[in-house]
């Protein structure tokens, strides 16, 4: 099924404003589980998102959550909400495949700390949404809910589908490069990568660009799961977390904003190059003053530092890597696609002075990205470098092979360690096309409320 997509006529699937009627007996969240499975059951043959539903467990839960609310005694904002994990991320009761056949029984029977956490809430872990391998560049078989032909994006790939076609109001993801932002912007989802270490990985550590984030119908939903989870897991060690409170804040309008460039700039079609700037367009219609590298010598200095994002994000990561691919070689004797092997031999030729440079990059990044905070209230682009590329494309790019859509936009925020959420706002050959918002670290919270006035106030364009 092609369900072509139109922004200004879309309706998500989102949860927040059914929860008065679960109060009220209209509504409980047994029967809401049930529409997401009957959507699944609909759509699941073709979009692909899920390795596996829980079907029995989640409706246990939801029979638990639905006495609660009856008895007004709810354990959180998202008692009751169906979430798909990315399949990177362990679960007590489901396998952790990771996207890789040789995780197909990898039975941990423990539970990750966003898992534990949105138990805790009394969230539905509705099950494990499809991954590339190891969270890297290979696909697996997830296509876009708008049109199968095109891919969902990756890493999260299951997470950014499963919301796009109304299968689950909220997903879990996570992003090195970007997992988060990209496939969100294929699949017209609103999606968050938090500032570095804001919410606890658990066991996907061993990255140093490593974040997780939250896909959602819209910014409610997204904010409600992320605090949540955060209250309850806190960030990585060593990080002080998420900080904001659980109630979404009134929108605040921006006065000025970088509209940045990066790598994905020379990459962006005519098409999404014209959607884009129309946005632009309605931001100054509205009062936003705009600046880019032209206006400002800092922001010229900061493009500059950014300009190899994607190949400092590449070496790092293989470096990193390395140790982890090397084991799985000596065990398994084989069973990595092409794209990781091309991430070990990278990492193979690098020396330590090799990724410590690569290091210093990074820093000098971060410190001009600090530099221009002073600027501007945040940083503005687009979500990706176009609407989602086919299935059968073979986009390369810093020698890494890249199906599932270039992060031209997204490597950058996540060198930088800085929030970024993307806003499903344009459409492009009728397929979505998100802009990022993007702030300086901890300043998540104050991004939410400036993507909330961006999306009550700037209408959607499609081109």
């Amino acid at each position: 099924m092609c369900a072509t997509y139109n922004p200004a006529e879309f309706k998500a699937l989102t949860f927040h404003d059914a929860t008065p009627a679960f109060r009220d007996g209209s509504d409980s969240p047994r029967k809401y589980l049930e529409r997401c499975l009957a959507t699944i059951e609909e759509r699941e043959p073709v979009v692909q998102a899920w390795v596996e539903v829980n079907v029995q467990e989640a409706r246990s839960v939801a029979d638990a959550s639905t006495l609660r609310y009856r008895a007004g005694r709810e354990l959180s904002t998202i008692d009751g909400m169906p979430v798909g994990i990315k399949d990177l991320f362990m679960t007590k009761d489901m396998p952790t495949r990771m996207g890789s056949p040789l995780f197909q029984n990898n039975h941990t029977h423990q539970d990750s700390a966003c898992v534990q956490a949105l138990r805790a809430a009394g969230a539905i872990v509705l099950g494990k949404t499809v991954t590339t391998e190891l969270g890297m560049s290979h696909p697996g078989p997830t296509t876009n809910p708008f049109n199968p032909l095109h891919t969902p994006g990756g890493s999260s790939s299951g997470s950014a589908a499963a919301v796009g076609a109304r299968m689950a109001p909220a997903a879990i993801g996570t992003q090195v490069a970007g997992s988060v932002i990209r496939p969100a912007s294929f699949c017209a989802n609103y999606a968050i990568k938090p500032t570095m270490g804001a919410i606890h990985r658990g066991e996907r550590q061993a990255l140093s660009q490593s974040h997780m984030g939250v896909h959602a119908g819209d910014l409610q939903d997204m904010w409600q799961v992320s605090i949540e989870v955060a209250k309850r897991s806190g960030g990585d060690p060593g990080y002080p977390g998420l900080y904001g409170d659980t109630t979404l804040h009134p929108p605040i309008r921006p006065s000025q904003l970088i509209v940045m460039e990066a790598q994905g700039a020379a990459e962006l079609d005519n098409a999404s190059r014209e959607a884009f700037e129309g946005f632009l367009l309605e931001l100054r219609r509205a009062g936003v003053r705009t600046i880019d590298r032209t206006s400002h010598p800092l922001v010229e200095s900061f493009e500059r530092a950014i300009a190899e994002s994607l190949e400092l994000t590449r070496d790092i990561c293989a470096y990193e890597m390395r140790w982890s691919l090397e084991n799985l070689l000596d065990r398994f004797d084989g069973g990595l696609s092409d794209s990781l092997i091309s991430r070990l031999e990278l990492a193979r030729k690098m020396s330590l002075d090799d990724y410590r440079l690569r290091l210093s990059a990074r820093d000098a990044a971060r410190a001009a990205h600090v530099s221009i905070a002073h600027l501007a209230d945040a940083i503005v682009a687009p979500s990706s470098v176009g609407p989602a590329p086919r299935l059968d494309n073979q986009g390369v790019d810093s020698g890494i092979s890249h199906t599932t859509g270039l992060p031209g936009y997204n490597a950058v925020t996540s060198m930088l360690g800085a929030p970024t959420i993307t806003l499903p706002l344009l459409a492009v050959s009728r397929m979505p096309l998100g802009v990022q918002v993007i702030g300086q670290q901890h300043t998540d919270q104050y991004l939410v409320c400036l993507a909330r006035w961006i999306t009550e106030t700037i209408p959607a364009r499609s081109i």
